[in-house]
């Protein structure tokens, strides 16, 4: 078994508490279902957000999944680079798997599909 890292990121509309819950929840399922993972699979998951998302931190919507109780999580600040995509949430889950690195399916949801239009499910598909 390996430690694989599963990329993943979203971009919400506004700077409030329930879109930012919302969205990392919307996100962190669709890596899980993605991926045929459990939280117990789950080695951590570091969340970064753009400075202009302060109303919440990412973990909390993870904190309060059925089973994620345990699961070791940290938020921090991306690198503010200019011109860099606003209002951007993004995941860094590292899992214990069996699966070689082309296996793994990394997630970018609304306007995040820009940051990788290579791992998009418009590419793969």
């Amino acid at each position: 078994m390996v430690v694989r890292g599963i990329r993943g990121a979203i971009t919400v509309e506004r700077n409030e508490e329930a879109e930012i819950l919302n969205a990392t929840i919307e996100m962190l399922g669709a890596i899980v279902a993605e991926n045929n993972v459990k939280p117990e699979d789950i080695a951590h998951v570091f969340v970064t957000v753009t400075q202009d998302l302060d109303a919440a931190f990412p973990a909390k919507a993870i904190r309060q999944m059925p089973g994620w109780e345990l699961v070791p999580l940290m938020c921090a600040l991306e690198i503010p680079v200019p011109g860099g995509l606003p209002r951007c949430i993004r995941l860094m889950v590292s899992v214990n798997t069996e699966k070689a690195q082309h296996e793994i399916h990394h997630v970018y949801l609304n306007d995040a599909k820009k940051l990788r239009p290579d791992l998009s499910e418009t590419s793969r598909a």
